[in-house]
């Protein structure tokens, strides 16, 4: 599996009886970031499951994270990664503290600053469809360089290689890539087509 590939994928709506093979679809298919978001059914059971089956060799986070209190639970699991949909620079330091990655959503450059000087390790471009490339551009031509930036909203995989040549890191997927009523082939479709137009990408660029 190439662990490099940039790509996460956001199971909203989740469920614990169906976590591990939706998992095992998406790492087969080769994602190695796996967000479950905390208004799905039970996340903090559906967390630890997933954490316990896969999290020796994928990164498991949790998405929708908005307080401290929701940080030390999560930490408690063993959860490694969490993704907010705003710019809490009190979860981001409670992240850090608690030895995770920290993905917190942010559109504006103030919000983007506020994440950096709270030590976060990228940022979730969020809500991108309204930001478009062309605000990205502008946006990215003032943050470092070496920062990740991950594409959140509105994305397919026709909007990869735009996204990609204005120089974002990677894309949280969340309907495209998986919804409670996709069957398992759906699934495994989807994060095909994914992987296959994030790779080709990368290929050319070689």
């Amino acid at each position: 599996m190439n662990k490099n590939r940039e790509l996460i994928a956001i199971l909203r709506g989740l469920t614990r009886d169906r976590c591990v093979v939706v998992s095992e679809i998406l790492i087969a298919e080769g994602f190695s970031k796996l967000e479950d978001p905390l208004n799905s059914p039970y996340p903090m059971e559906t967390i630890a499951e997933m954490q316990k089956k896969f999290g020796a060799s994928v990164i498991i986070g949790a998405g929708t994270v908005t307080n401290v209190r929701e940080v030390s639970e999560l930490s408690n699991l063993g959860c490694q990664m969490i993704v907010s949909p705003n710019t809490d620079t009190e979860v981001i330091k409670a992240t850090k503290n608690k030895g995770m990655l920290s993905f917190p959503g942010a559109f504006t450059p103030s919000e983007c600053f506020s994440a950096i000087n709270s030590a976060a390790d990228g940022l979730k471009i969020f809500p991108a469809f309204k930001l478009e490339v062309t605000g990205f551009k502008a946006l990215k031509a003032v943050l470092p360089s070496n920062l990740k930036t991950y594409a959140v909203g509105g994305i397919d995989e026709t909007h990869f290689n735009e996204w990609l040549d204005a120089g974002v890191t990677g894309f949280g997927i969340g309907s495209n890539l998986f919804h409670p009523s996709m069957s398992d082939n759906d699934i495994q479709f989807a994060a095909r087509k994914f992987v296959l137009a994030y790779d080709d990408w990368h290929a050319k660029k070689r």
